[in-house]
């Protein structure tokens, strides 16, 4: 990560927590956290269009197991009266390989290091006693370092890189809805970049057990998704599969 935007990132989380404290000091209820690790288990799917054509990159996850070199999955909330903040960060190291059709190559190399951090300042539109739903503002950093090799075959092989960090504003909503003393569900959705060249979304749905008033675990699927012109070229990052995750409430 670049000097000038890891400066930026911290503006920007420095500015959503003023923000928050500032609407909350006329709240008269206490600040309550919540911290999550969480394993998210995607399929991840990356592209990038050159002159010379469109290289993809298609991994599983259980393939993604034997090649990860490294990863780490968190989340963190504070709620105060009707405010919240949310941040939610991810941080994958790996490389596969992907046949390619025809002779022209003997295959795609592929290898990333990737990050995104988003972070919410929410408010609480509607609460009932089973039923709540917020509404969310936030931003998302998505920084990434990505290399697709052609390997030689009838054509000779080639490196394509696509290194770039950038910020896109986004909004959402999450709806949480109890079920039982134990049991409840949670749906979130966001929707980001509004220009040119960028386009960020995201959809998260968990069914939440609580073992007790500390300890929750929660299952679900997510599937989020960027698109962003980097040097001309059209990038693309998607991922989609199962997530699970326990969560610490203090």
């Amino acid at each position: 990560m670049s000097s000038s935007t890891w400066v930026k990132c911290c503006a920007c989380g420095a500015a959503l927590s003023a923000a928050v404290a500032t609407a909350a000091s006329a709240q008269q209820s206490d600040w309550s956290y919540e911290a999550t690790i969480y394993l998210f288990m995607p399929e991840t799917e990356t592209s990038l269009g050159t002159p010379m054509g469109t290289l993809d990159g298609t991994l599983s996850f259980s393939d993604a197991l034997e090649n990860l070199d490294f990863a780490f999955m968190g989340a963190f909330s504070a709620t105060n009266g009707r405010w919240l903040i949310l941040a939610d960060y991810n941080y994958t190291d790996l490389s596969f390989s992907n046949s390619t059709p025809g002779p022209a190559s003997e295959g795609l190399e592929t290898s990333f290091t990737t990050q995104y951090l988003s972070g919410y300042l929410g408010y609480k539109v509607y609460e009932s006693p089973t039923i709540s739903v917020d509404v969310v503002g936030g931003l998302r950093w998505f920084s990434t370092e990505t290399e697709f090799t052609l390997l030689p075959g009838a054509a000779p092989g080639r490196t394509t890189t696509a290194d770039d960090s950038w910020i896109d504003p986004v909004i959402g909503a999450r709806a949480h809805v109890q079920f039982s003393n134990k049991w409840s569900g949670s749906g979130f959705v966001d929707y980001g970049g509004f220009r040119s060249g960028s386009e960020t979304w995201q959809v998260l749905l968990t069914a939440d057990y609580a073992i007790n008033d500390r300890w929750l675990i929660r299952g679900g699927y997510r599937y989020i998704s960027f698109d962003h012109e980097i040097d001309g070229n059209d990038f693309t990052f998607d991922q989609s599969g199962p997530v699970l995750g326990a969560t610490y409430r203090f």
